[in-house]
């Protein structure tokens, strides 16, 4: 008998756990092995349980998929991390390629092949939603991914915090700050700091305060 898929599925809600951990039952060649609600719980799991796949939701409560999927694939470079997300914004695609994720798929694509996605990803292939390809956003307009530290800054802005409260925050000086907030703007060719909150928000770059 052929050797099963293991998995992993991470996400907060444990219903949408229980709709994939039963799509995955019917695939002969695939074993459930965990679950995780959250983020650390996804690292803790992933070292002990050692999946060939991680399926990873991108907006988790505190520690997101994109920070989680970075720990992961630094402890078990073995295990291929699936992200499903809800947004389609070039952005957020290119922070999962960037954090090791090895696929991307719309979460809500009424087409969701999960079980094909897994297999790919196992195997060592690469998948992304043809809605994602169909769209271009892999070269898209705001490409340019953000560093772990910008999307911490960014996140303190959404929050509503001043240049001055961030850096005391992160022990930096309001000066990095200034600049970490310039690089921000201008990696998404925002110029604003009101479309950068809406922008951030739309894109699922930030946890909404």
């Amino acid at each position: 008998m052929e050797k099963k898929i293991t998995v992993l599925l991470v996400d907060d809600h444990s219903l949408v756990r229980r709709g994939f951990r039963r799509m995955l039952e019917d695939e002969s060649d695939m074993d459930v092995v965990g679950e995780a609600g959250n983020g650390e719980d996804s690292i803790k799991l992933a070292k002990e349980l050692h999946p060939q796949v991680v399926v990873m939701d991108c907006a988790l409560p505190g520690m997101n998929g994109l920070q989680a999927t970075r720990q992961i694939v630094e402890d078990s470079p073995e295990t291929a991390v699936l992200m499903l997300s809800m947004h389609t914004e070039s952005t957020w695609v290119r922070q999962a390629i960037d954090a090791g994720a090895k696929g991307y798929v719309l979460k809500n694509a009424l087409d969701l092949e999960l079980g094909a996605a897994i297999r790919k990803v196992a195997a060592g292939e690469t998948v992304f939603d043809p809605q994602v390809e169909q769209r271009s956003l892999l070269k898209g307009e705001r490409s340019a991914a953000l560093t772990q530290r910008e999307l911490e800054v960014l996140q303190m802005i959404v929050n509503g915090k001043s240049n001055k409260e961030i850096a005391t925050e992160l022990d930096l000086s309001a000066n990095t700050i200034a600049v970490h907030r310039a690089n921000i703007m201008n990696s998404l060719g925002i110029h604003k700091t009101a479309e950068l909150v809406v922008y951030a928000i739309r894109a699922g770059l930030v946890n909404v305060p």
